[in-house]
C-alpha cells in the first residue's frame, strides 16, 4: 500500500547508536530464525475437525523446543478439554517487575487446491526474498519473531527482571473455541501487565503499523427449503421455484443497489483518519479489471468501521454434478464483520431478523446460529502504545501507523476481561503481500527481520514502562 494520507509526525530518534548495536547482533541470529521457521512450516498442523491432530501436537513439541532453547526457564504443552495442544514458556519476573505476554499461534488454514500453489505450500521455498510456505506469515513468523527477539535480549530482561511468558496456542484458526477456558484454567501462569499479540499486519513492506481496531464477527447458517426430495424440473417445474433460486432471492437481499450492506439496526463506527489508495488495494486485494468497488465513503472506513457482510458457502450440486431436478433445499453460511462499538448478539439478532422478515413465503427458511466474536477498540493513551510506536519506529527508520483491521480477533476481548489490568498491543509479521489464509502465503524476510528488532526494544523497554506507571 501507498503511504498513508495523515499528518506528519516526528520519528522518534532514540539512541540510534544503542539500535544499530541490537540490530548488528540480530543479524547472526536470523538465518538460525529463517531455518528453524521452515521446519515449523513443514509441519501441517491444521487444527480443524477432520485433520489428522497429530501434526498439531507434534508443531506444538517443536515450539515448545524452540522456547526451551530461547531460554526460558518454564516450558509446558498444555490444553483443556476438547482443546488443542497450546505452548506456555515462562522466566517469571522478579518481585515488583513487570510480566509481558507474547501471543501468537502454531495451527495454520487447510490449503485450499494444492494444485494452484506455486510451490508445495509445507515444503518452504524462498523466491525474491520472501518466504513462501502455509503458515510462513500466519502465524509461525509470529512464533519465531518471539523465540528470536528471545534469544536477542532474553538475557538482559531477566537481568533486570523483566517476566516474560509466551502463550502459542494451537487452535485459533479453528475459531479458539476453548480459549476462553484455557485462559481462565491457566489464569496463574498467564498473568501479565503487557500482552503482544503477534497476528496482524503492518501498513506495507517498509511501514509498521500498529493495530488499533479490528471488526468482530457473526456468522450463520440459512437454510431453504421448497420440496421434501427432488423432483423432475420438467415435470413438476413452474408453480414450484427450487431452492437454490430461493436462496439466491433472499441473499440477494442483504445488500442494496450500491453494496451497502442493507440489514437494520447494524452500528458503525467513526470513520480512520488514514486513507489508502485504490489501484493498491485493487492490487493486493486481486480485483478482476473492471470491477467497480462495493460501496461509498474511504476505503479504510470499508475495510475498518463499517459492516462487511458475505457469503462464504453454499450447499448446491455442482455443476458438473447437476441434474434436471429442482434442488429440493439449500444452505448458505452467511458471515457478518462487524465494527468496534458493536455488540455480537445485537448485530446477530439484526442479521436474523433481516432473514426472517425476506423469508419467501414459498419455502421454509431455517437459521442456525454459528460464531460470534467482539470487536477491539485499543485504549486511547496507553502508554504502551506509545512504547510500541517508538519502538517501531527506530526498528523501521520510519514512523508507525495507527490502522484497523477488517478481520477478527475475537480472543482479545477474553483477554482483557480476564486480565483486566492489562494493557494489549496488536501488532504482527504480515504486509498486504502475505496473503495469508489464501494461496502462495508468504512472509517478507526484510520485514521479519525488523519485527524482531521492534519486539527487542519493546520488550527492553517495558522495565521504564513499569517505572513510569509506578
Amino acid at each position: 500500500m501507498s503511504t498513508p494520507e495523515q499528518s506528519p509526525r516526528a520519528v522518534p530518534s532514540g539512541d540510534a547508536a544503542e539500535v544499530e548495536v541490537l540490530r548488528a547482533r540480530l543479524e547472526p541470529l536470523l538465518p538460525q530464525a529463517v531455518e528453524d521457521l521452515k521446519d515449523l512450516v513443514r509441519i501441517p498442523s491444521v487444527a480443524f475437525e477432520g485433520y489428522d491432530q497429530e501434526p498439531v501436537r507434534r508443531s506444538a513439541e517443536a515450539v515448545a523446543e524452540l522456547l526451551r532453547g530461547a531460554g526460558m526457564a518454564e516450558v509446558e504443552i498444555e490444553s483443556v478439554q476438547g482443546g488443542s495442544p497450546a505452548v506456555i514458556g515462562r522466566t517469571p519476573a522478579a518481585d515488583g517487575r513487570p510480566t509481558v505476554l507474547l501471543y501468537a499461534h502454531h495451527d495454520v488454514q487447510p490449503t485450499g487446491a494444492v494444485e494452484d500453489w506455486s510451490s508445495a505450500p509445507f515444503e518452504p521455498v524462498e523466491r525474491d526474498g520472501r518466504l513462501y510456505g502455509r503458515g510462513a506469515a500466519d502465524d509461525k513468523a509470529g512464533v519465531m519473531a518471539h523465540v528470536t527477539a528471545l534469544r536477542l535480549v532474553g538475557e538482559e530482561l531477566a537481568a533486570d527482571g523483566i517476566g516474560v511468558t509466551v502463550f502459542v496456542e494451537g487452535e485459533e484458526e479453528a475459531g479458539s473455541p476453548t480459549f476462553r477456558p484455557f485462559i481462565e484454567a491457566f489464569r496463574d501462569r498467564l498473568a501479565a501487565d503487557l500482552i503482544i499479540v503477534a497476528d496482524s499486519a503492518n501498513w506495507a513492506v517498509g511501514t509498521p503499523a500498529l493495530t488499533t481496531s479490528l471488526r468482530g464477527l457473526v456468522d450463520l447458517v440459512v437454510e431453504v427449503r421448497a420440496l421434501d426430495h427432488a423432483v423432475h424440473s420438467g415435470l413438476f417445474g413452474g408453480p414450484v421455484l427450487d431452492a437454490l433460486t430461493q436462496m439466491s432471492r433472499l441473499l440477494a437481499t442483504l445488500h442494496d443497489e450500491n453494496g451497502e450492506v442493507a440489514v437494520e439496526g447494524l452500528a458503525r463506527a467513526e470513520d480512520p483518519a488514514v486513507e489508502m489508495d485504490e489501484a493498491d488495494y485493487r492490487r493486493d486485494a486481486g480485483v478482476v479489471d473492471g470491477a467497480e468497488l462495493s460501496g461509498s465513503g474511504p476505503l479504510t472506513a470499508r475495510l475498518w468501521t463499517r459492516p462487511a457482510l458475505s457469503v462464504i458457502g453454499i450447499d448446491a450440486p455442482s455443476v458438473r454434478d447437476a441434474s434436471n431436478t429442482l434442488v429440493p433445499v439449500s444452505r448458505a453460511k452467511v458471515s457478518l464483520r462487524i465494527p468496534p462499538g458493536e455488540d455480537p448478539d445485537s448485530a446477530m439478532q439484526a442479521l436474523v431478523a433481516h432473514l426472517e422478515r425476506h423469508a419467501p413465503s414459498t419455502a421454509t427458511v431455517t437459521v442456525h446460529h454459528g460464531e460470534q466474536g467482539k470487536p477491539f477498540l485499543a485504549r486511547e493513551g496507553a502508554p504502551a502504545m506509545d512504547l510500541a510506536r517508538e519502538s517501531f519506529a527506530r526498528a523501521w527508520g520510519t514512523e508507525a501507523v495507527d490502522t484497523g483491521l477488517g478481520g477478527s480477533i475475537p480472543f482479545i476481548a477474553d483477554l482483557l476481561e480476564v486480565f483486566p489490568q492489562a494493557e494489549v498491543l496488536v501488532t504482527g509479521v504480515e504486509d498486504p503481500e502475505s496473503r495469508a489464509h489464501g494461496i502462495d502465503e508468504s512472509l517478507h524476510l526484510g520485514e521479519f527481520a525488523r519485527v524482531c528488532l521492534a519486539e527487542a526494544l519493546l520488550l527492553r523497554g517495558a522495565g521504564a514502562l513499569a517505572r513510569d506507571r509506578a
